[in-house]
């Protein structure tokens, strides 16, 4: 193979890059890739060894379920891989018409528009929806694809400090104030990295009350929570409440697929449709990838006992973790937290137990802030009870 040179990266960039790749090792903040050999369940091999997995957002065990493989193998025969062009050109496939229809049924909303990925769908509506003379009042915990989408609006942005609702109404009443353009409150429903929840009631009252516009990313919880999976407005505001002027969600984390939606009234979509860059300007998802979707939907329709057992596999490891005295943060959703403090400690805790055939990931800065390193412990319906007395023990020991 004859090596070719390459000529294009600056001297001073390689130092300036080398210098901060450094950097990163010696604070234990370097992040590296390991391979997965075959699919990607309970069960990963890396390396030529087995490994029990605590660390995907598999929450349902559908990643790795034939069923969902057979769905995307027929519309691949059928349509093809890859959709060749933008959904406004030649890229929209029947698959992804379908897809959105089934989704927009399944949560009672008038439609839903399909976007290749969660952090597309929220970069594209933050820029979308809002613009400078605007106000976005964000949770200081929302997920990067939040904060990055806020700030690329050019809306003035401020953030909350985590779960403070009063603060809420405090700046509402301010932006109201000044007579700012639209108001718009951004939140996660499911805080990723501490596993707990939004006051959704709350802020859906503030919403109708100053009327700005509520957008929640539900991407951990649609799927999983609430008594049909209609996720965390479902689990928090009951059956037929109001729903978020604009809710997203993912299909790659509950459903075991990819890609990502946001539902919402028919002007809405509409207008994203013009108007969301991310979207417009995107080659549509292969049509394969849809039907896989589709396939884990009806699933989570008709299988209640994916979520009856991830509940059970929740209560379990919180008891077992209660009876060692691990301090673990007060989640009681699939994400369970064990905060050790400093990089070092965590990176050395998710060693110990891949040692001992574990991989749970170590979280840190700048995804926490700095201080709060941790396990990020991640249940599965698809783990047993005698997989998560063993995490258990290994936690113990590590």
């Amino acid at each position: 193979m004859t090596e070719v040179q390459v000529a294009t990266t600056r001297p001073e960039l390689e130092q300036r890059l080398g210098a901060e790749l450094s950097r990163l090792r010696a604070a234990h903040l370097y992040r590296t890739r390991r391979v997965i050999d075959g699919n990607h369940g309970v069960i990963l091999h890396v390396d030529g060894r087995a490994l029990i997995n605590f660390c995907s957002n598999d929450y349902l065990g559908l990643a790795s379920d034939p069923r969902i493989a057979e769905a995307a193998r027929r519309a691949s025969t059928h349509c093809g891989w890859g959709s060749g062009a933008a959904a406004l050109i030649s890229g929209y496939n029947r698959e992804h018409a379908a897809l959105e229809e089934s989704l927009a049924d399944f949560l009672g909303r008038p439609r839903a528009l399909l976007f290749t990925s969660g952090w597309a769908a929220n970069l594209g509506v933050l820029r979308a929806l809002f613009g400078k003379q605007d106000t976005l009042l964000c949770d200081n915990l929302n997920h990067a694809s939040l904060i990055d989408g806020a700030r690329l609006s050019g809306a003035q942005y401020r953030r909350i400090a985590h779960g403070d609702t009063a603060a809420y109404a405090e700046e509402l009443a301010v932006a109201e104030g000044a007579g700012t353009g639209a108001l718009g409150i951004v939140t996660d429903s499911v805080f990723s990295m501490d596993g707990d929840l939004a006051d959704l009631r709350g802020l859906t009252a503030l919403a109708e009350q100053h009327r700005a516009t509520l957008i929640v990313d539900d991407a951990h919880g649609f799927g999983v929570l609430g008594s049909d999976g209609r996720g965390a407005c479902e689990h928090l505001l009951g059956r037929g409440a109001a729903a978020p002027a604009v809710y997203i969600a993912t299909l790659g984390k509950s459903l075991g697929a990819a890609g990502a939606f946001v539902a919402g009234s028919d002007v809405l979509i509409e207008y994203l449709i013009q108007r969301a860059r991310t979207w417009v300007f995107s080659t549509a998802p292969p049509p394969a990838t849809a039907a896989a979707a589709r396939a884990a939907l009806e699933i989570i329709r008709t299988e209640p006992e994916h979520r009856l057992r991830l509940l059970g596999n929740i209560a379990h490891f919180r008891r077992g973790a209660a009876a060692l005295n691990l301090p673990l943060l007060p989640s009681m959703t699939a994400i369970q937290p064990l905060v050790l403090g400093d990089a070092a400690s965590a990176l050395a805790a998710s060693r110990r137990l891949y040692d001992r055939g574990y991989w749970v990931a170590a979280i840190r800065p700048p995804t926490v802030p700095t201080g709060t390193s941790r396990l990020r412990i991640t249940l599965s319906a698809a783990h047993t009870l005698d997989q998560i007395d063993g995490l258990l023990a290994a936690l113990a020991a590590a």
